[in-house]
């Protein structure tokens, strides 16, 4: 039976070449991306920024409604289709200014990037599976160590999330891309009877399948977490969930797990994604999560 260790753990992602925060406070942060630096709201930075001057070459300004909205201003020119950035030893990618205030890509998510690769460290014939995956980074990393799926409801982020695979070189690597509901796709593979060796989820708290199917996270988590674990046995290597924006606790995502994976091997461990800032090591809290490991 899985272990649920009941302490809260601490992901800290620490900045690189292609990603640095540089600053944060009254709710906003300073970040760069390559070579541009951006200003965004940060509604948890509510201490008071270290630099007196924050120079950047955009800024995202939200709209007055609490679900999203919002525009970019710029002070300083930035190409309209994006730059190149990577990550690790492969990892390539386009990031860009969108429309939902996002850069292409979730910088804090580096440190789960190298724990999946830990869990499968050996493998190269793993069968895993991203979903929700958004423009593929996670994919591109999980692609070392074999098959991976990748599905997410946006033919956009699909498009793009092939488009940075091929800027990787990776076009060879056994990567399915689907464009589906990630409910929908995962509720068939349990109908399958399919396997996995690690699942990565990034449900959003709200969202829209390709066909209209509408996602509510509190109503839809449950189901589809039970959904993944029968995709999962005892020999897999693991599952990771994340959740952005949503007065929820990690416990809670721990006690979801603990319950659904009971029967299985391995550890339950849960608690906070953090972003540790440029000069002060001070840490920036950016989503919660819950993980499921399994050593071999």
């Amino acid at each position: 039976m899985a272990e649920l260790r009941r302490n809260p753990v601490l992901m800290i992602g620490e900045g690189w070449d292609a990603y640095r925060l540089l600053d944060s406070g009254h709710g906003r942060k300073l970040e760069a991306y390559g070579p541009y630096r951006f200003i965004r709201p940060e509604p948890q930075a509510m201490w008071s920024p270290r630099l007196e001057q924050w120079n950047a070459h955009g800024e995202f300004v939200p709209g007055s409604d609490e679900d999203g909205g919002g525009r970019w201003h710029y002070s300083k020119r930035v190409p309209d289709d994006g730059w190149e950035l990577g990550w690790g030893g492969e990892a390539r990618f386009t990031a860009q200014c969108t429309p939902f205030r996002h850069l292409g890509f979730f910088p804090d998510m580096a440190p789960v990037w190298d724990w999946m690769g830990d869990q499968l460290e050996g493998c190269t014939d793993a069968e895993t599976m991203n979903l929700f995956g958004y423009t593929g980074v996670g994919t591109q990393a999980l692609s070392r160590f074999g098959r991976v799926t990748h599905v997410d409801a946006s033919k956009k982020s699909v498009g793009q999330a092939r488009e940075n695979a091929a800027l990787a070189g990776l076009e060879d690597r056994p990567i399915r891309w689907l464009v589906e509901d990630a409910v929908k796709y995962t509720a068939r593979e349990v109908r399958r009877g399919r396997r996995y060796d690690g699942i990565i989820l990034d449900p959003p708290k709200f969202g829209r399948g390709p066909d209209g199917e509408v996602w509510r996270l509190e109503e839809g988590l449950p189901g589809l977490v039970s959904d993944c674990r029968q995709l999962l046995d005892g020999d897999s290597r693991f599952l990771f969930l994340t959740v952005y924006a949503v007065r929820m606790s990690s416990l809670a995502l721990a006690g979801l797990l603990d319950e659904v994976f009971e029967g299985l091997p391995g550890t339950i461990e849960h608690g906070d994604l953090a972003v540790q800032e440029d000069g002060s090591g001070r840490l920036l809290p950016t989503a919660i999560f819950a993980r499921w490991s399994n050593p071999s």
